[in-house]
């Protein structure tokens, strides 16, 4: 048993439902997939650790109304839809008032938000409401560039598609700092 999301998860029914599947595709009993059962439960609880860890506000520290940008925040999630795997990057900007983020709590915000079961356009969403409600900045601005392998390895096939999503709250929008 495992705890994700204040619930516990359970690790023995994971493997028996994944042992299902892998006999619904026809593959139980082959040689190379004996552990892949136990290998995707044991998995699940680090791929979806976003719901079980709680996050500690931001740390913020005195600092000049100067617009900020961290570029380059590697993130991976798991699509809501197929629970296949998206990953890319994350670009944050806020034009603070006042106070600014310790540079290392916004990229564990990302991780945090993106380890678990949901689409880009929430978790693009959900990051900029929480940088703008706990920095109280005067604008915040976030922008997410992912590939998405339900796209890729399934469907259409387009494995060089990346898609890329906005949010910008505050009065950033207009700020000629930000060119996302």
């Amino acid at each position: 048993m495992c705890a994700v999301g204040g619930k516990r998860i359970d690790l023995e029914r994971a493997e028996r439902a994944v042992a299902e599947l892998v006999a619904a595709l026809g593959l139980a009993g082959a040689p190379e997939m004996a552990d892949t059962a136990r290998l995707v439960a044991q998995a699940l609880p680090e791929l979806c650790r976003g719901l079980e860890e709680t996050l500690d506000p931001l740390t913020t520290m005195p600092g000049p109304d100067l617009l900020v940008s961290l570029e380059g925040i590697r993130f991976y999630s798991l699509c809501e839809h197929h629970l296949l795997p998206f990953f890319g990057t994350a670009r944050i900007a806020y034009l603070p008032a006042g106070r600014v983020a310790g540079l290392g709590d916004i990229a564990r915000l990302v991780d945090h938000l993106a380890r678990r079961p949901t689409i880009q356009e929430r978790l693009t969403q959900a990051l900029a409401s929480r940088l703008h409600a706990e920095l109280g900045a005067q604008g915040v601005a976030v922008e997410l560039e992912a590939t998405h392998l339900c796209v890729a390895m399934r469907g259409p096939g387009q494995t060089e598609s990346r898609l890329r999503t906005n949010c910008r709250l505050g009065n950033l929008g207009s700020w000629p700092g930000w060119q996302g």
